[in-house]
């Protein structure tokens, strides 16, 4: 994520202490914010989130969206990290922000946190200002960094129940164990664990303090797969119990298997939005093969009675036929090559994946920006990748 340098999406350590800390105390087993930082709260246990209903709220967000955030912007000096973004999020919704290093999405959320204030626009969670309301906010909300925020000789059982004394009502340490697959090693040092088993803890530790909106950065980067598969189920359960979940991450499979709607930032813009299987059918089904490389693309093109800009090699012996999949079409490339003497490897035809339409949306707005028509072409092409996906703005 792109933290305070908007070039990069580097998330600096920005663990503080929880709610019910003095002012300006760092406590034992937090790592010290940076200058200026307000304190952050932790996430919930999906086994101790409550309903909607259940948690008293300060303003009134039944109907209204958890998150919202109108033409947001955010600057470092010279330089726009966010330049006019909106989106929305709701009670019970898993939402993905997904984009490119240095594309705005750790500004946007550590706004949200209320970590940054604004430049411009309008940003509320849970009906109240971030940076203005952050006192009443920050229990209410969860934040998971992607790493940092634990003594090294400190075991996860010992630093659950320290963070659980921070909280008048928190889940037991014990059942966070259990939650994320941990008890076999509460009693290992924090160093002493795999990469997964800290990332892991890192969400159960974010998971004390019961909030109405759950942020979460990366948090399936470096677990392996019986971990993501628990990660999963952990979201999915937030959901269920109502709590709002914002997802940041650059796994597109997870994004695609978790997210109810999905948000890709380029440039500190909104290029489109929807659910993930939509976004998806916003690419052509097309057909994949592998054979040789520097095959004869025209000759294959005239072959299957389409374009020359139809068919393309993305990688040595990897190619594309963009065209609506048919029996017949794929007969007419297997033909080609037989006749050709070239072997054939494999051949598929499959409906676009999100990952394939994510790819294709930012590089849309790469080449608008490389054209100089960043201010009003790549509004255009966002607003048509809306149109593409069926989805308004949020």
């Amino acid at each position: 994520m792109d933290g305070s340098n908007p070039g990069s999406d580097h998330t600096p350590t920005r663990m503080a202490p929880p709610p019910d800390a003095e002012p300006g105390t760092a406590k034992p087993g937090a790592v010290e914010p940076r200058a200026g930082d307000p304190p952050a709260a932790a996430v919930t246990p999906a086994a101790a989130v409550p309903s909607a209903a259940a948690v008293p709220s300060a303003a009134a967000v039944t109907a209204a969206a958890a998150v919202k955030v109108e033409n947001l912007i955010v600057r470092y000096g010279d330089k726009i990290a966010v330049d006019r973004l909106s989106l929305s999020a709701f009670s019970g919704q898993v939402l993905a922000l997904l984009g490119p290093n240095g594309a705005g999405k750790t500004s946007t959320v550590e706004t949200l946190e209320g970590y940054r204030r604004a430049d411009g626009g309008h940003v509320r969670v849970l009906g109240l200002d971030p940076a203005r309301d952050h006192a009443e906010l920050r229990s209410r909300i969860g934040v998971m960094l992607q790493r940092g925020g634990v003594y090294p000789t400190m075991s996860p059982l010992q630093a659950l129940r320290l963070f659980a004394g921070y909280y008048k009502d928190p889940a037991e340490p014990e059942a966070l164990l259990d939650l994320v697959s941990l008890s076999g090693v509460a009693r290992t040092p924090w160093r002493r664990l795999s990469g997964g088993e800290q990332q892991r803890l890192s969400l159960a530790l974010a998971l004390v303090g019961k909030p109405q909106v759950a942020f979460l950065d990366e948090p399936t980067a470096g677990v392996d797969p019986e971990g993501r598969l628990t990660i999963r189920r952990v979201i999915e359960e937030l959901r269920e119990r109502g709590v709002c979940v914002v997802v940041t991450t650059h796994e597109l499979a997870e994004a695609e298997k978790v997210a109810d709607e999905v948000v890709i930032v380029t440039r500190g813009r909104v290029r489109a939005r929807g659910a993930p299987g939509t976004l998806a059918t916003s690419v052509p089904a097309r057909i994949r093969f592998d054979a040789s490389p520097a095959i004869d693309l025209a000759g294959l093109a005239a072959a299957c009675g389409t374009t020359l800009s139809a068919v393309r090699e993305e990688r040595p012996g990897e190619y594309v036929l963009d065209a609506a999949p048919s029996a017949s079409l794929v007969a007419a490339v297997a033909t080609w090559l037989d006749a050709k003497g070239i072997a054939l490897g494999s051949i598929r035809a499959s409906s676009a994946s999100l990952e394939e339409a994510y790819l294709e949306i930012v590089q849309q707005a790469d080449h608008g920006a490389n054209h100089g028509a960043d201010d009003g072409a790549n509004d255009g092409a966002a607003e048509a990748a809306d149109n593409r996906a069926g989805e308004g703005a949020g």
